[in-house]
């Protein structure tokens, strides 16, 4: 199967040994953009707005090229700075793309609290709690 884990950058330092569990029982994964790099942003902020603008942009579309790739997406939403099951924008925005395109959508612990919770349930969401085994 292939899965595309999504999750904030400030979170990119969970998916090694998630994705070296994934591919033991062999499942091929699709990498979040700027993985390699996870400060790419700042330099964009740092060139100018209309850099990172279209810079931006450009993430975006390759966003909904790897959800359109994947069988399902695996989100990590662990803890950033106090906030439980953080996800951000870029990363509602990955969840989007694959409720809109019928992908199932796999959450690593429970959804967040907050305003787009009722989205999150409107897209069927699916709760593992860490239990990897349970993305089918």
């Amino acid at each position: 199967m292939k899965i595309y884990i999504c999750a904030s950058k400030h979170l990119y330092g969970h998916i090694d040994a998630i994705k070296t569990e994934l591919e033991k029982r062999g499942d091929s994964i699709i990498l979040p953009n700027s993985y390699d790099n996870p400060l790419r942003e700042q330099e964009f902020h740092a060139i100018g707005a209309k850099e990172h603008s279209e810079w931006k942009g450009r993430m975006i579309r390759e966003q909904k090229d790897k959800v359109n790739s994947c069988d399902v997406i695996l989100v990590l939403n662990m803890e950033k700075n106090g906030q439980k099951n953080y996800i951000g924008g870029a990363t509602f925005l990955e969840v989007y793309m694959a409720f809109d395109v019928g992908k199932k959508i796999y959450f690593y612990n429970p959804l967040p609290e907050g305003m787009l919770k009722d989205e999150l349930l409107g897209m069927e969401c699916i709760v593992i709690n860490g239990d990897l085994s349970l993305v089918k």
